[in-house]
């Protein structure tokens, strides 16, 4: 009756169906809802604390790597101004807050050295600020920073020898937190790490094809697959520990967060809509399908043969079913088209499925371009990826871990275009309508959480990116709630767009 009361409302006043129909009673009570970071982006203070150097300190130093040339060594300096970001988001009503842990501040030189106890206090700290604002904890192990001294001892990844430190981490954590943290996800988009690291050379260890822009020669055809399978059987780890020790005693859920784009057919044909459903296995299954039924996909087994690494026996006993809940990372879709028997492009994305993705179909783009290169708006596959979820894995739960917008962003780009982000507000409202699809639907998605609280460092794009939804003045470090963030306030106590945004928004309360 509700939807239909509002639907009357859309039609008589000519307001956006999407935008009007969306309002927060339309998920649980229980539902989290929040913003994102992780430590490298925001954090800074990348010297103090006892706190070693790790793999981006370094990479942002060296020549090249980033676009900007900037570094994330004070980046919004959260690490002294938690308490402000703590406000901000009670300020906004959200019930839970995800950022990850810097594992070279807890563990300088990993298991070879000691727990660093001014880590553990500065995490603490934040911990108890967001629950003493009724903020629940969403803590990442592992978004993919690391200490240095695994890569120079080890090669990190490469090596199986991570799993024996990324298991004592863990465990250090959930020692230290636990007791208040209640979601814990493993590691961060471990299949977008083992190809921009280890192919296209664009993160740490910058391993790539090619030789070029200052990134190393690796082995693209073997290396990959390597990294992901430590990162699974590390992942396989970390939970068994979490739940033979902590798990009862503790009463959190435990996961991991994958990158999930989403790939439409380019041709109405049988080729290229298999050409799209590999794109999907061999970009999500090849990390989940271990976690949950014990091995890769067959399909990957079969077109890769030898370069997918073998789990033994035991290891498939220890892999099924290890995680409560999958995060998804989702902000883009691609078309794919087949090259299977054909000549695939230089993409190296997903030329291991044998495919193109593409974002263009007749010269048309697949949706409104971002910031971003290659994120565009495809509202639509955010029901379409959570929906393949739910089908693959049992409707295991999940939880959208990072969803947002990305502007481009100039030393004379104007501030006022910065916070008046009416496309970013249409992004987040149009997504989420989507998601609602997917939950009437019968996906057990119990989390969203918007990336990201602030603007911040972005990777290799430094900061030519801007994704907060509170606009950081990177001279002075101040914040300022955007259009999005008042947006978002308004969702979240219950206040609905009566009209599609724009710089004078009409509000309804929603009646209950």
């Amino acid at each position: 009756m509700m939807q239909l009361f509002f639907a009357a409302i859309c039609f008589t006043q000519l307001i956006s169906f999407s935008s009007c129909l969306l309002h927060r009673s339309q998920f649980p009570l229980t539902f989290l809802f929040g913003t994102a970071t992780s430590a490298y982006q925001v954090e800074g203070a990348y010297l103090e604390g006892n706190k070693s150097l790790n793999n981006w300190d370094v990479f942002t130093h060296l020549p090249g790597g980033i676009k900007d040339g900037s570094n994330a060594d004070v980046s919004t300096d959260h690490y002294h101004r938690y308490m402000e970001d703590v406000e901000l988001m009670h300020s906004l009503g959200v019930n839970s807050y995800r950022f990850s842990i810097s594992w070279s501040r807890i563990l300088p030189k990993g298991r070879f050295g000691k727990v660093n106890p001014t880590g553990i206090e500065f995490y603490n700290k934040l911990i108890n600020a967001l629950l003493q604002k009724g903020i629940q904890p969403f803590v990442t192990l592992h978004h993919v920073d690391l200490p240095q001294e695994l890569e120079d001892r080890y090669d990190s990844w490469l090596s199986p020898e991570i799993q024996k430190d990324f298991g004592y981490f863990a465990e250090v954590c959930f020692k230290a937190f636990g007791d208040r943290v209640k979601y814990w996800s493993t590691m961060n988009e471990p299949n977008l790490v083992a190809k921009l690291g280890y192919i296209i050379g664009d993160i740490p260890p910058n391993h790539c094809t090619k030789p070029s822009n200052g990134c190393r020669y690796g082995n693209p055809a073997n290396e990959p697959y390597v990294v992901a399978h430590n990162m699974i059987l590390s992942h396989a780890i970390a939970v068994d520990i979490y739940r033979r020790k902590y798990q009862v005693k503790q009463g959190g859920m435990i996961g991991i967060v994958i990158h999930a784009m989403w790939y439409e057919p380019l041709r109405d044909t049988p080729a290229d809509h298999l050409a799209a459903g590999r794109a999907v296995d061999f970009f999500h299954a090849w990390i989940l399908d271990p976690i949950m039924y014990g091995d890769y996909p067959s399909e990957m087994r079969e077109i890769l043969g030898p370069l997918l690494p073998i789990f033994s026996l035991e290891e498939k006993e220890k892999l099924k079913n290890k995680l409560d809940f999958i995060g998804l990372n989702h902000y883009t879709t691609f078309y794919a088209q087949d090259c299977l028997f054909s000549r695939c492009n230089s993409m190296a994305s997903q030329i291991d499925a044998f495919v193109n993705p593409t974002a263009e179909r007749n010269g048309r783009p697949i949706g409104e371009p971002t910031g971003m290169p290659d994120f565009f708006v495809v509202p639509s596959s955010m029901e379409k990826v959570v929906m393949y979820f739910k089908e693959r894995y049992n409707n295991t739960p999940m939880m959208i871990t990072e969803n947002g917008y990305a502007d481009a962003s100039s030393p004379d780009s104007s501030v006022e275009d910065f916070l008046n982000d009416t496309k970013r507000v249409d992004f987040l409202s149009s997504y989420l309508t989507s998601l609602t699809k997917a939950m009437s639907n019968g996906a057990n998605v119990k989390g969203y959480f918007i990336w990201s609280l602030l603007d911040n460092f972005e990777w290799s794009n430094g900061y030519s990116l801007r994704f907060g939804i509170h606009y950081v003045n990177y001279n002075t470090l101040e914040r300022i709630p955007k259009l999005s963030a008042k947006w978002y306030k308004k969702f979240l106590n219950g206040v609905k767009m009566e009209e599609p945004i724009g710089s004078d928004i009409k509000i309804r309360r929603v009646l209950s």
